[in-house]
């Protein structure tokens, strides 16, 4: 039996073993057994596909990871040291994949937030489920999200009235916790911004020492007419965590998204973020960030559909790679005919530390207008010698040098975050990544 026939057959056995545990009936039911055929008839991918050429899913297709029954106990110190610290937040906490009241706190949200777990929503509130699901992720969705569709149980449901400014900064924290086996969970995000809304999100996955996990989640976003969203998609799962993640972007007339996608920790990491474009004047700014090292293997791929003329997107992606790390970006960028007054950017930069660190980098543009302004690039390079010969000159040693100029590499991405915060705190743990010895232990002090 191939790798891929086994996590299907293991997936499947999977399902039948836990229907009758899953909640919901009626059209969740249905729409559960309707994904399920999905994932049967696609299977999950191989590096036979174009799309996962670079990233073998050998480690999820053997099915090793048991579908999570119940959620370990965290306690609130726990949760305290893996949020992010200082920030004021409205909090939602999921512990492997199950939401968490008695850890979680909304007070303070304006009227116009209405924000609570899925599973509440499929007990109370079924229509908005309903309306909301899989809406943005669309008919041709790849074999995780139909998994995600099959398995899904908990998550978070956002949804901002119109006309709302919400000021407070909302934190979705999912944390995996160490258990008896390797487990996987499905969690799911749904958000909708109505016309003339503004929001600050955090989807934030953190793995505990000693979690052995495959996190496979979905989000889906929709902004309405005037709308703004600023997504933080920071991930952190422990050395033995598998993270799958798709995240659609569906925009209207003069909606403003940006999304800031953090990854510092995983074995192996996917991101595929596709935003829609679909009315003129919206914009997407994408900005990426990772730090690999040891064997970590973290693939990006992105996607911004024009679908509609006078839209801008501008996409940023920045990796550092360490040890045997290993780093895959793809973005894509598809202007349809009808698209005009266009204008997109796109950038990759990665910098290796050694000899035996990759990275495979693929910018596309697949562009069917005239009347645009679109440009990609991407570089992959060590550290300037020219530049450690001046630091070096200047009477800093060699080691602490080029900590110097690969933090400096890494920060110009978290400088564009506007929550100071969370650019705070991680410019902090990329400080200790790349200075583990403490070299920059007098930064603070040398920048001022």
């Amino acid at each position: 039996m191939s790798g891929e026939d086994t996590a299907r057959y293991n997936f499947l056995t999977q399902f039948d073993r836990a229907v009758d545990t899953l909640p919901g009936d009626g059209w969740l039911s249905t729409f559960r057994r309707d994904a399920l055929t999905r994932f049967q008839d696609q299977g999950l991918p191989s590096q036979k596909d174009e799309d996962w050429k670079y990233t073998s899913l050998r480690p999820i297709s053997q099915g090793r990871f048991a579908l999570a029954k119940t959620a370990p106990s965290v306690s609130a110190e726990q949760v305290d040291n893996a949020r992010v610290p200082e920030l004021d937040a409205a909090r939602l906490v999921f512990v492997n994949g199950r939401y968490q009241a008695e850890l979680s706190d909304t007070a303070g949200l304006p009227d116009g937030v209405k924000l609570r777990s899925i599973a509440q929503a499929m007990e109370d509130d079924p229509e908005a489920l309903q309306a909301r699901l899989s809406r943005q992720s669309g008919l041709d969705y790849t074999p995780f999200t139909a998994l995600n569709n099959a398995f899904v149980r908990d998550g978070a449901l956002l949804e901002i009235a119109a006309n709302v400014q919400c000021k407070t900064p909302i934190e979705l924290l999912f944390i995996s916790a160490p258990g008896d086996e390797a487990f996987v969970f499905h969690p799911r995000v749904l958000i909708q911004m109505n016309q003339g809304s503004e929001a600050t999100v955090l989807e934030h996955h953190v793995g505990l020492d000693g979690a052995a996990n495959f996190n496979n989640v979905v989000s889906e976003i929709a902004l309405s007419a005037q709308s703004r969203l600023d997504h933080y998609l920071l991930q952190r799962q422990s050395s033995a965590g598998y993270h799958i993640g798709g995240v659609h972007v569906h925009q209207a007339r003069d909606s403003h998204y940006v999304n800031h996608n953090v990854n510092l920790g995983g074995a192996l990491v996917r991101h595929d973020i596709n935003a829609r474009l679909a009315e003129e004047g919206s914009e997407a700014i994408l900005n990426g960030l990772y730090l690999v090292s040891d064997r970590q293997h973290v693939d990006n791929h992105t996607c911004v559909d024009h679908a509609a003329p006078h839209t801008n997107s501008d996409e940023t992606y920045k990796g550092v790679l360490d040890g045997r790390g290993r780093a895959v970006f793809n973005g894509r960028v598809v202007v349809h005919k009808h698209a005009q007054k266009i204008d997109a950017g796109q950038k990759n930069d990665n910098l290796l530390l050694t000899k035996l660190a990759e990275v495979d980098t693929k910018p596309e543009l697949e562009i069917y207008a005239d009347d645009v302004a679109c440009s990609h690039g991407a570089t992959i390079g060590q550290l300037d010698p020219d530049a450690l010969f001046y630091l070096r000159s200047r009477g800093v040693d060699e080691a602490k040098a080029r900590d110097l100029l690969t933090y400096a590499f890494a920060e110009s991405v978290i400088e564009r975050m506007a929550l100071a915060e969370v650019r705070d705190w991680l410019s902090a743990l990329v400080v200790n990544r790349v200075s583990e010895e403490g070299r920059l232990a007098d930064l603070e002090a040398m920048e001022e």
